[in-house]
């Protein structure tokens, strides 16, 4: 849990969360903040399992998959490989389309051509191509006189994604099984305030659309799943457009770490069809491997 990235603190409220439930059921439990010393700090403890609890760069992105299966110790959540496609987004896009998956489209530039001119038509997104819990996302809208002025601590590289208007829907994955979908309801638009605050939306669950937008979630996010090779648990993040129906429906993105956070989606769905909290981390914890 914890960990450098800009995830940090959410990080640390999903390894509390997880590291309690674990221990009501019945698992010895050792909470680690991961620094640098992580190697060290995992050899002292010897264990039999890593609950993977990290968000954002290094602990989602393959990193710290990698070593733990240099380790050979059993961990949560997706492998080297899907992590690393899953987190850097133009590249999970890329196998969205070849499995004909609906995105929209997007490009990689730096930093300072994005800050010189439009890289696209109004309205438009810029974020980091590696980064999750909309850190660092800016929204252009059609309005704007001119180009966005980025943070000094937004990457060299970041992304420019055609805005998609819409409903923001959401469907997580449990191994071969798509759970429900959720529909969030937000003021404005849902960033890291409308994600981790109480109260900063509001979820329908499951999502009151129609059944082929249902059904289509609940598809597209097994497919993603599935595609991107993914283990565990996964959650895949949609916009839809009513007035084009099922052609209104895109990816955003699948995240292969969702959020353990009292305010989290994944443990929300899974209440929702049936399963505790502690039951939803024990099958997290059972599902660990190494080896795929």
């Amino acid at each position: 849990m914890g960990g450098p990235s800009a995830e940090r603190e959410v990080s640390m409220s999903s390894g509390r969360e997880c590291a309690a439930a674990l221990r009501e059921e019945g698992f010895e439990v050792v909470e680690v903040d991961a620094g640098r010393d992580l190697t060290a700090r995992l050899g002292d403890i010897s264990p039999d399992v890593v609950f993977n609890a990290l968000h954002g760069r290094w602990g989602e992105d393959g990193c710290v998959q990698g070593l733990l299966e240099w380790l050979r110790i059993p961990y949560t959540h997706s492998g080297v490989l899907s992590s690393s496609l899953a987190m850097d987004k133009q590249r999970c896009k890329d196998v969205y389309a070849m499995a004909g998956l609906p995105s929209v489209q997007s490009i990689l530039a730096d930093k300072a051509s994005v800050e010189a001119a439009h890289m696209m038509s109004p309205p438009y997104v810029v974020k980091p191509f590696n980064e999750g819990s909309s850190v660092g996302v800016y929204i252009v809208q059609d309005t704007a006189n001119g180009p966005p002025t980025l943070a000094p601590d937004m990457p060299d590289t970041v992304m420019v994604e055609a805005y998609a208007p819409g409903r923001e829907l959401t469907t997580t994955v449990m191994g071969d099984r798509a759970l429900t979908v959720t529909d969030i309801i937000t003021d404005g638009w849902y960033d890291y305030h409308a994600k981790y605050s109480e109260g900063g939306s509001r979820h329908v669950v499951p999502a009151d659309v129609p059944r082929e937008i249902f059904d289509a979630c609940m598809a597209y996010a097994q497919r993603a799943h599935d595609v991107l090779g993914c283990r565990g648990i996964s959650r895949t993040d949609f916009r839809w457009d009513e007035e084009r129906g099922l052609d209104g429906l895109i990816l955003l993105e699948t995240n292969t770490q969702p959020g353990m956070t009292p305010t989290s989606l994944s443990p929300e769905q899974a209440r929702a069809v049936g399963m505790s909290f502690g039951a939803f981390c024990r099958w997290i914890v059972e599902d660990a491997s190494c080896d795929r």
